[in-house]
């Protein structure tokens, strides 16, 4: 069956991310293995060993752009959409930011740099750890989740007396920024910023973190987790998730035009060498 819920349309008629459990498709059946191995791994001890391998920020140090060029040929393996490089999807975003938004400059640049959490993959994670939609560990998993509660047999913490209810570890209204949320792009992205001082408004850092949530922006899920800050934040993520979907049948932007524009924002917001 296909995953109906999870879809989404755009003007020019295209449909965006379908999941169908049964296809055949080759596309279809390389985003279906990584999310079953996601759900299945993805536990709250093995985020937790997540956070201690990779936020010592001791892998590289190099600046945006540098780390921005290792993912022109890192296929993103969870994208039904996209079947071509993360360089070109990175601009591609940044500038339908850009032409929605161009009053918030920092935003673009938020555009630019949302996936560069990937370069775990080309350091050797496994992409089930690194790409996809994310959702907190240590609490039941939400039904709009892609392919839905099927795909977390084998998980331990399904059936662990927490960690298997519907708040599990949590307190209602906690805020989304204290869940532990599954090890993700999102969150290394976000922290790595952090570590490194950056100087991007708060609404472009919560955006990074959690624009692969679908659950919670795009479904309404978890809500119970939400407070006022997340409230006030929420239109930040959707700004930058609808930029980013719907950016997947751009055309081909042209690079070497528009480095300057956002080695500019970077000299800004994120300067120097970055700690990975």
């Amino acid at each position: 069956m296909k995953i109906e819920k999870n879809q989404s349309h755009e003007f020019d008629g295209k449909t965006y991310r379908v999941y169908d459990v049964k296809s055949i498709d080759p596309i279809q059946m390389r985003v279906r293995k990584h999310y079953f191995n996601q759900h299945k791994n993805q536990t709250v001890e093995f985020v937790t060993q997540m956070h201690k391998k990779w936020l010592n920020f001791d892998h590289k140090k190099m600046p945006i752009l540098t780390c921005l060029d290792m993912l022109s040929t890192l296929l993103d393996e969870s994208d039904p959409d996209v079947d071509e490089a993360n360089l070109m999807h990175a601009y591609q975003t940044a500038e339908r930011i850009r032409k929605a938004h161009p009053e918030k400059p920092w935003m673009h640049l938020a555009g630019l740099i949302h996936d560069l959490g990937k370069v775990m993959s080309v350091w050797g994670e496994e992409q089930w750890a690194v790409t996809g939609d994310t959702y907190p560990v240590g609490c039941a998993p939400a039904a709009s989740i892609v392919y839905g509660s099927d795909s977390f047999a084998g998980n331990p913490d399904i059936d662990h007396k927490i960690y298997g209810t519907t708040n599990g570890m949590y307190q209602e209204k906690c805020g989304m920024e204290n869940l532990l949320m599954a090890w993700s792009h999102d969150e290394y992205m976000y922290r790595v910023l952090v570590n490194h001082g950056s100087t991007l408004p708060e609404e472009a850092l919560y955006a990074i973190r959690f624009h692969s949530f679908y659950p919670y922006h795009s479904h309404n899920d978890y809500l119970q987790f939400q407070n006022d800050k997340d409230i006030q934040m929420r239109p930040a993520i959707l700004m930058l998730n609808d930029c980013d979907l719907y950016s997947k049948n751009d055309e081909t932007p042209d690079i070497d035009i528009l480095k300057p524009y956002y080695q500019s924002l970077i000299d800004k917001f994120i300067p120097g060498d970055v700690a990975w």
